[in-house]
């Protein structure tokens, strides 16, 4: 046709996971918590509606972030709302990297990264991990064009992290902004959120979709230092959180004790399907996610997923040009997790 710009003809699009419409199935293939909200939550929403929607909501979802900042120990100043962290990670790259120019990230990892460099025209540095799961030195080296880094951690589709330590050596030494998504890290041992205060280019991405079971409401923040805020600020869209999702993600927040008690449960569900998957032959590298990563020596991991679907069972098929192909398994409830090893028991 002509119409588009010719990178955006030229590249794939980003392919979410199955979302199936119509029946019932046990889902554990986008990485969802099985688990219900805050009680908190739905009153908090309940209160919008009753106010009523006919007027915009607060821009820059104060609400949220004066409660957030208070429980992370950071100034209001430093955090930034988003659409969920997608949309966060929409404005970064809008706003730091152009057309021709250099985004780095490890491989493998979430490949939304890839799509937001190719929408801007923008070349992609992939680093692999090391067989430890660390980064090699080069992932913070200067390169020609090179204007952000997205580090997941934990890593999706792995569940492996980058200690802080890490994290920070490689921030002191790069000459672009460094993201570290931590999309799981409430079901981590570790976070690189204190390492904000003393980078002026470190900045730690975090959503409210997995440990506070809000993936339906799509909100997410981050946290950097002012000055990147307002730089930022000048790229986000005018009202991207509508007041729904500001009420929620507030009471949700607030309300620490649940959080901590559904992590735990995750956790402990996490640590037993690692075992029994084991027990059955899979290879399962050690997660700090609400998923797993798992292979079998004897099963194609294609035809495993396609046999669990049939029984109305989804996990997420992934295959990775350069390293391998698996599945990843998202951590659901116990009685989910009893379902799906009882399928695996009788195919592999």
């Amino acid at each position: 046709m002509g119409f588009f710009r010719s990178n955006i003809e030229a590249m794939d699009g980003y392919t979410p996971g199955e979302q199936p419409q119509h029946g019932k199935f046990i889902k554990l293939n986008t990485n969802e918590n099985p688990y219900p909200p805050s009680r908190e939550v739905t009153r908090a929403i309940q209160a919008v509606l009753e106010q009523g929607l006919g007027r915009y909501p607060d821009s820059m979802a104060t609400a949220f972030r004066l409660r957030a900042a208070d429980i992370l120990q950071v100034s209001p100043d430093c955090i930034l709302c988003g659409n969920g962290s997608d949309d966060l990670l929409t404005i970064i790259t809008r706003a730091l990297v152009g057309e021709g120019e250099r985004l780095r990230l490890p491989y493998p990892s979430y490949v939304l990264y890839k799509t937001l460099a190719n929408i801007q025209g923008a070349e992609t540095e992939e680093i692999g991990f090391q067989s430890d799961w660390t980064l090699p030195p080069q992932f913070a080296d200067a390169s020609p064009g090179l204007k952000l880094a997205f580090l997941p951690n934990p890593n999706s589709p792995t569940g492996t992290l980058v200690s802080p330590t890490q994290v920070a050596a490689m921030a002191e030494r790069m000459p672009c902004p460094l993201v570290a998504d931590e999309a799981y890290v409430d079901f981590a041992e570790q976070s690189c959120l204190g390492l904000v205060a003393r980078h002026d280019n470190v900045i730690v991405l975090r959503t409210m979709s997995k440990s506070y079971s809000l993936a339906g409401l799509r909100f997410g923040y981050l946290v950097a230092q002012p000055s990147l805020i307002a730089q930022f600020l000048k790229v986000k869209d005018s009202y991207n959180c509508d007041a729904l999702s500001i009420a929620g993600a507030t009471a949700a927040i607030n309300d620490q004790t649940w959080l901590a008690e559904t992590t735990v449960k995750i956790k402990a569900t996490r640590t037993r399907l690692t075992r029994e998957l084991a027990a059955l032959g899979f290879d399962v590298i050690d997660s700090q996610a609400n998923f797993v990563w798992a292979e079998h020596s004897r099963r194609s991991p294609r035809e495993l997923y396609e046999e669990l679907k049939a029984s109305r069972v989804l996990v997420r098929y992934m295959k990775y040009a350069r390293w391998r192909e698996g599945l990843r398994i998202s951590i659901g409830t116990d009685q989910q997790i009893d379902a799906l090893l009882t399928l695996l028991k009788t195919m592999v």
